[in-house]
């Protein structure tokens, strides 16, 4: 296959697009309808790709379309060069004009509670007119799926254990945890405190702070006592501030929560001094994916608002 004589004059990118949607969509008839043009336009397109290919891109059944092997590659592909193709609009525009620009950013939610609202929020005042799409999952789905996909340009949050080798990380700091109680509860005022006197109490506790060497576990089992365990399990914030408030409740919160939004949430630091936590947290990008100005922007902020808590370490 010579490229210029059988694939670059003739594969076009609205073709490539037509692909997509059906994939996507499943059938050419939705397909047809999310892009307002007639059924015969999207047929014509597929075939038009699968005849300057020579391969089949799709396998028709009674359920619908799904693609091939061959389908699969090319969509692999494609999708790097449609994200490709927005970068360079988004870059366009801000060259323009640099008060403009909209990022997706993926964030964990104790990140997007603490830190990444304080970036948000210096970078909104110093360009009033950018856009912030923020999408809230675990650290895996948002490293493994939502930056791998594209879906996302930047994200925000812990570092797995092992980073692939298709990920850039740039460490920002390492989290620590923090024991906490609300203002109304018992233990709320005083000066001293061992975590023996809270093994009884009830916990709000996520999954991953019940996890082997986590500061929760290693606290308690360095302390000789058994890990406590949670009367609620759950990773919600704003379910823990509640429940914290009727002053019944303990748990612990990430010291970047505690420095951007602790006053808000009328959260009090018990004194119990936990093991540090070794998960650094960092700004992970794609290796190979030019970041677009607002992305780099971003970045550089996230770094600066950072700097406090890399010296609290």
């Amino acid at each position: 296959m010579h490229w210029a004589d059988r694939v670059g004059r003739r594969l076009k990118l609205r073709d490539l697009h037509v692909l997509l949607a059906v994939v996507e969509c499943g059938s050419m008839a939705k397909a047809a309808d999310r892009l307002a043009v007639s059924r015969p336009a999207v047929s014509k397109a597929i075939a038009d790709l699968e005849r300057t290919l020579g391969v089949s891109l799709l396998e028709r059944s009674a359920a619908g379309v799904e693609p091939t092997l061959f389908g699969r590659a090319l969509l692999k592909r494609s999708g790097v060069v449609f994200d490709e193709l927005r970068q360079s609009v988004k870059e366009i525009e801000f060259l323009s004009d640099p008060t403009v620009g909209e990022l997706s950013i993926g964030s964990s939610e104790p990140i997007a509670a603490g830190l990444l609202a304080a970036v948000i929020e210096r970078l909104s005042r110093q360009h009033p007119r950018l856009v912030f799409d923020i999408v809230q999952d675990d650290a895996a789905t948002l490293q493994l799926r939502h930056l791998r996909e594209r879906r996302v340009e930047v994200v925000i949050a812990r570092m797995l254990p092992a980073v692939s080798e298709d990920i850039e990380a740039d460490v920002l700091f390492h989290e620590r945890l923090f024991v906490v109680a609300g203002t109304r509860s018992k233990w709320a005022n005083r000066r001293k405190l061992v975590l023996a006197e809270l093994a009884s109490e009830p916990w709000i506790l996520a999954p991953l702070e019940l996890a082997t060497g986590s500061p929760v576990v290693e606290g308690f089992r360095s302390s000789g006592l058994q890990v406590p365990k949670a009367q609620v399990l759950g990773y919600s914030l704003a379910l823990r501030a509640t429940l914290l408030a009727s002053g019944r409740f303990v748990t612990v919160v990430p010291g970047s929560v505690l420095r951007y939004s602790g006053e808000r949430l009328s959260l009090k630091v018990l004194p119990v001094e936990l093991p540090s936590w070794q998960q650094p947290v960092a700004v992970l990008t794609l290796r190979n994916r030019v970041l677009s100005p607002v992305a780099q922007l971003f970045v550089d902020c996230a770094r600066e608002v950072a700097v406090p808590l890399a010296r609290a370490r």
